[in-house]
């Protein structure tokens, strides 16, 4: 099993949103290198759900990759923000899978609260200018972030 870290803007989609739908397409991924993560991810993989662009960013939730990877059907959506007029269906450029929530934490561990943590290694949530929506989690990391909730 591998473990993962998906941003989402609460405004937008939260891990309340995620606990009320219970299973939800992570679509709208327009990045390359997130994209890879998310073709790299299996069924059964372990997310940890942050919250984005909001007064206080931190790690919210636990979810699980409910789907193999598949393509991301807003890429063929003229009337979806997301439509990329050069994919084409025979050969798409974005992927998705579906994620599925397993629980909120009992607090949002603050991303402050992460950049204090030492020894994590080269961990791109903590590095300075990564934008990636989807980045990949080694279990130390992991286990240190489940440690401050």
């Amino acid at each position: 099993m591998q473990r993962w870290l998906m941003k989402t803007e609460p405004g937008t989609f939260s891990i309340d949103d995620l606990r009320t739908r219970k299973t939800e397409p992570w679509d709208g991924v327009r990045n390359y290198q997130a994209r890879n993560f998310i073709r790299a991810m299996r069924r059964g993989d372990a997310v940890l759900i942050y919250h984005s662009a909001c007064p206080a960013p931190g790690v919210a939730g636990i979810a699980k990759v409910a789907s193999a990877p598949k393509p991301d059907p807003t890429q063929f959506d003229p009337k979806n923000h997301h439509y990329d007029s050069t994919s084409k269906r025979e050969d798409p450029r974005w992927t998705l899978v579906d994620v599925q929530f397993v629980r909120k934490l009992k607090r949002v561990v603050p991303l402050d609260e992460i950049k204090a943590l030492t020894g994590l290694g080269d961990f791109a949530l903590t590095r300075r200018g990564n934008r990636l929506s989807v980045l990949p989690v080694t279990d130390k990391q992991w286990n240190a972030i489940l440690a401050l909730e």
